[in-house]
């Protein structure tokens, strides 16, 4: 496991930005893949975004909140981050960093952050 930790969250108005910080412990960091995901009261965890580790680094995105948030990363900070813009109401959750070191051939993240409480008012 490595240790993860979430900073960042706050309260914003809507139509407001946050960014979002990970950073991850261990000297093969730059080699995961990270996601966020977030849960919102009464509600399910869900995905929120994947950057791959490598060299050539992708990203995919939720459709919920694709073209509004995106992914980058800083191997030498150990450091991923979410920009969130155009935020809404509906994007208050508690948002969670995880990291995938590749153990197993599907997306599976071993290690978890305590999560960063999101929340946007209207």
């Amino acid at each position: 496991q490595v240790l993860v930790v979430e900073s960042g969250g706050g309260l914003v108005q809507a139509g407001g930005s946050l960014r979002l910080s990970c950073a991850a412990s261990g000297r093969t960091f730059s080699s995961y893949a990270m996601g966020w995901f977030r849960q919102a009261p009464g509600k399910e965890r869900e995905f929120v975004g994947r950057i791959t580790g490598g060299v050539i680094m992708r990203t995919n995105y939720a459709d919920s909140v694709k073209g509004r948030f995106t992914l980058s990363r800083d191997n030498a900070k150990n450091t991923v981050y979410l920009q969130m813009n155009s935020l809404k109401p509906e994007d208050t959750a508690v948002y969670y960093c995880a990291a995938d070191r590749g153990s197993r051939s599907t997306d599976y993240y071993d290690s978890w952050g305590p999560g960063t409480q999101v929340t946007v008012s209207s």
